[in-house]
C-alpha cells in the first residue's frame, strides 16, 4: 500500500476517487436492495415451492421474523469489518475481500433448490454470506468517503455524502422496480441472480479506482490506544446513547420491506393506471429520497435556518418525531383494512413521503455526524457503531415478531414429509410433539383415474399427550408430499359456524360481517366442550373461526383455527387474465400439485365459476399482536424514543476530527 497516497491533497476540488466510490455504491446497493425487496414475499409465497414437494409456507409473522433476523446480521457484522479495517487491514483491502463473499452469497441464492442442500439451507447460507459481505463493506465505504477529504475541501463533504446517499437510492430504485417483476415472471433463480451480477460489477468498479483513492493505513496500536483513550471511550458512550434512540427509528423504517409489503397485498394495488406488485411499492422510498435530497438541501434547510439553527442533532430529533407520524398513518390504513375496507395503495405513498423526510433528517445527517465525531483512527469503528443501531432495531423487530407468535404445526408438517417410509403405526417425536406415522397407498381424491400412490398420515397427540383421544390432530399428505388436510375434534362445530357466516355473507352484498355482527351470527355455535366459537374478520375477504381447544385458553398451541377466504368470481377480470400467461409461481404450482395446483391458480386469478368461500383448519399458529394494534404499538415506541432523545441531544457535546488535522499536543 506504500505506493498509494495516505493523506488528502491540499486542494479545494473534488477528490478523484469519489466517482469510483459512488459507482460502486450504486451497483452494490442495486444488488442488495434488489435481493432485499423480494425477500419477504419470497419467504412467504415462494420458498415452499423450491423443493420437489410443496412444503408448508411461512406465516406472515414468521416471514417478518426471518427478514429482520437477516437485517440484524447485515448491520451487526460491520463492527467486525470495522475493527479489521481500522486496526489491521485497512478499508480498501477489507472492502475487496468481503465483496468476494458478497458475490458468493448471491450465487447461493441463485442456486436455491439445487442438489446437496435444501432450499431453506441454500437460502440461509446465501443470506449469511451476504450479511457478512454487506456488513463488512458498510462502515468501510462510508468512512472511505470521508477519508478522501482534508481541511481544504471539507466544505464539499456534505455535498458528496448527499450524492453518496443519492447513489444508494438510484441503485435501489432500479432494482426495486426490476426484481419483483423478475420474480413474478422468471422465478427466484433469475430474480436473485441478476443482483449477483451487479455485485460483481460493483466489485470491479471499486478495484478500478484503487490508484485514485486516499488509502489511510490501519491504526494498529494507535487504534487500540485511541479506542481506549478518554476521548475514544467518551465518543463511543456519547454516540451510543444517541444511537439507542435511533435504533427505534430503524425498527420501524425497515418494516417497509416486510410489514408494509404484506399490508399492500390487502390494498387496492391499481394506482396511477398501473397494477403494482406489492413489493414494487418500496420503490417510492428511493425515488422520494432522490427528489427530497435537493429539496431539503436547497429549500427546507435554508428556510428553517432563517428561523433557528438546524444543528445535526436537531435534524435527527425532528426526524424521529416525523417517523412516528408516518408510521401512525400506516396504522390508520391498517385499521381500515381490519374494518373490511380495501384502501388504495396511494395511502402508502403518503406515508412514504413522511417517513422519507424522516429518513433524510436521521440517516444522512447521522452518517455525516458520525464520521465527523469519530477520532481519526476510529472512523470505520464509529461508522460500525452507527450501523449497530440499525442491527439493534431489526433485532428488536425480529424479537417482537417471534414473541407474538403462538407455535403452530407448520414446523411439524415440514419435518413430517421428510421422514423415511415407516411401518404403519410407527411412533416418532417431531419438533417435540408425539406423532404416529402411517404410510399407505390410495388414489388421489381429485383424480380417481390415477394409479394408487403412496400417501402419508401423521397423527399428533393432543393436549393430553395420548394417542387415539378426541384432541388428536391428523395431518394428511398427498402424492406430491403436500399437506392437504388437518382433521381435529372441532371440524364439525367449526364447519357449522362457517356455514352461518357464509350464509350471512351471501345474504348481504357479499360483504363479510364485522366482528360483533359475526359473533352474533354464530352465537349458537359451540365447540365440543360447549364453549363459544369466536369469529374475527381479518380483511375484506378473509376471516377466521377459533376454538380455544382442549386447554380452554385462547392464544395457545392448542387453539383450533378455521381460516377462510373469499374467492370472488369476476367475469371481467377473469376474461382479462385468461389471455395473461402463467407466472413462474403459477407454473410451479401446477407442476408440483397437478390439478389441485391448477384449481388454486384459477382461484387466485378470480376465474372461479362462482363466488365461494374456501377454508382450511390448523392448530395453533395465531399471533398475539396483529392488525392495526401491531402498527400502533410501533408508533408508540417511536414517539417514546423521540421524547427520550430530546434531553440526550441537549446535553450531548463533541468536536469534529478530520484526517489531516494536526495531532493534539
Amino acid at each position: 500500500m506504500a505506493r498509494y497516497r495516505s493523506t488528502p491533497a491540499e486542494t479545494e476540488g473534488m477528490p478523484p476517487g469519489i466517482p469510483y466510490i459512488i459507482g460502486n455504491e450504486a451497483a452494490e446497493r442495486f444488488s442488495y436492495y434488489g435481493m432485499r425487496t423480494i425477500l419477504t414475499v419470497f419467504m412467504f409465497r415462494y420458498l415452499s415451492l423450491m423443493s420437489d414437494t410443496v412444503l408448508p409456507g411461512l406465516s406472515r409473522a414468521e416471514a417478518q421474523e426471518a427478514y429482520h433476523t437477516f437485517s440484524s446480521w447485515v448491520y451487526f457484522f460491520p463492527i467486525v469489518g470495522a475493527i479489521l479495517s481500522d486496526a489491521f487491514i485497512g478499508k480498501y483491502r477489507i472492502i475487496i475481500l468481503v465483496s468476494v463473499l458478497y458475490c458468493l452469497g448471491h450465487l447461493a441464492l441463485a442456486l436455491m433448490g439445487s442438489g446437496g442442500l435444501s432450499a431453506e439451507q441454500w437460502m440461509w447460507t446465501g443470506l449469511f454470506l451476504i450479511a457478512l459481505g454487506s456488513g463488512g463493506i458498510k462502515p468501510c465505504v462510508s468512512a472511505h468517503v470521508g477519508d478522501q477529504f482534508g481541511s481544504h475541501n471539507r466544505h464539499l463533504m456534505e455535498k458528496v455524502y448527499q450524492w453518496f446517499y443519492f447513489s444508494i437510492n438510484f441503485g435501489s430504485t432500479l432494482s426495486t422496480l426490476l426484481t419483483p417483476w423478475l420474480l413474478e415472471w422468471y422465478g427466484p433463480h433469475i430474480a436473485f441472480g441478476v443482483p449477483g451480477v451487479l455485485m460483481a460489477i460493483a466489485t470491479l468498479t471499486f478495484w478500478l479506482g484503487r490508484n485514485e483513492y486516499i488509502h489511510v493505513p490501519p491504526g494498529g496500536r494507535a487504534f487500540l490506544r485511541e479506542v481506549f483513550s478518554r476521548d475514544g471511550l467518551l465518543t463511543i458512550l456519547r454516540l451510543g446513547l444517541i444511537y439507542l434512540c435511533i435504533a427505534v427509528f430503524w425498527a420501524l423504517f425497515d418494516q417497509t420491506s416486510s410489514a408494509w409489503v404484506l399490508q399492500a397485498e390487502d390494498m387496492n394495488l391499481r394506482w396511477l393506471g398501473i397494477d403494482w406488485l406489492p413489493a414494487q411499492i418500496q420503490v417510492l422510498n428511493p425515488v422520494l429520497v432522490m427528489v427530497m435530497i435537493p429539496l431539503f438541501q436547497f429549500v427546507v434547510y435554508p428556510a428553517v435556518n432563517r428561523v433557528f439553527q438546524l444543528t445535526p442533532l436537531r435534524k435527527i430529533g425532528i426526524g424521529l418525531f416525523t417517523m412516528a407520524v408516518g408510521f401512525g398513518l400506516s396504522a390508520v390504513a391498517q385499521g381500515w383494512i381490519d374494518g373490511g375496507a380495501r384502501p388504495s395503495v396511494a395511502w402508502q405513498f403518503l406515508a412514504y413521503c413522511i417517513i422519507t423526510a424522516a429518513e433524510i433528517m436521521v440517516s444522512i445527517t447521522g452518517l455525516e455526524y458520525s464520521y465527523a465525531q469519530a477520532p481519526k483512527t476510529m472512523k470505520s469503528v464509529i461508522m460500525a457503531v452507527w450501523l449497530l443501531s440499525v442491527s439493534l432495531g431489526n433485532y428488536v423487530t425480529a424479537a417482537v415478531n417471534h414473541w407474538i407468535q403462538v407455535p403452530g404445526i407448520n414446523a411439524v408438517a415440514a419435518q413430517a414429509i421428510d421422514l423415511a417410509p415407516t411401518p404403519a403405526g410407527t411412533a416418532v417425536t417431531i419438533v417435540g410433539r408425539k406423532a404416529r406415522v402411517s404410510d399407505t397407498t390410495r388414489r388421489d381424491a381429485w383424480d380417481q383415474a390415477q394409479d394408487a400412490v403412496a400417501v402419508r398420515e401423521i397423527r399428533l397427540a393432543g393436549h393430553d399427550g395420548a394417542f387415539d383421544t378426541p384432541d388428536d390432530a391428523v395431518l394428511s399428505f398427498n402424492r406430491f408430499g403436500s399437506l392437504v388436510a388437518i382433521a381435529t375434534q372441532e371440524d364439525t362445530s367449526l364447519a357449522a359456524a362457517k356455514a352461518r357466516i357464509d350464509a350471512a355473507f351471501f345474504a348481504s352484498a357479499q360483504e363479510l360481517p364485522a366482528d360483533d355482527t359475526g359473533n352474533e351470527v354464530i352465537a349458537a355455535s359451540r365447540d365440543s366442550a360447549g364453549r363459544p366459537i369466536r369469529y374475527q374478520r381479518i380483511t375484506r375477504d378473509r376471516y377466521r373461526l377459533v376454538s380455544d381447544g382442549p386447554d380452554a385458553t385462547p392464544l395457545t398451541p392448542d387453539d383450533i383455527v378455521l381460516a377462510a377466504g373469499v374467492v370472488r368470481a369476476d367475469p371481467t377480470e377473469a376474461a382479462r387474465l385468461e389471455s395473461k400467461p402463467l407466472t413462474w409461481r403459477e407454473q410451479r404450482l401446477i407442476k408440483l400439485k397437478g390439478d389441485e395446483g391448477r384449481r388454486e391458480v384459477e382461484a387466485d386469478r378470480g376465474a372461479a365459476p362462482e363466488t365461494r368461500i374456501d377454508a382450511a383448519t390448523t392448530v395453533g399458529g395465531l399471533v398475539t399482536l396483529e392488525g392495526a394494534a401491531y402498527y400502533w404499538f410501533w408508533t408508540g415506541c417511536m414517539l417514546a424514543a423521540a421524547v427520550a432523545f430530546v434531553p440526550i441531544a441537549i446535553f450531548s457535546s463533541g468536536r469534529p476530527h478530520l484526517q489531516d488535522e494536526p495531532e493534539a499536543g
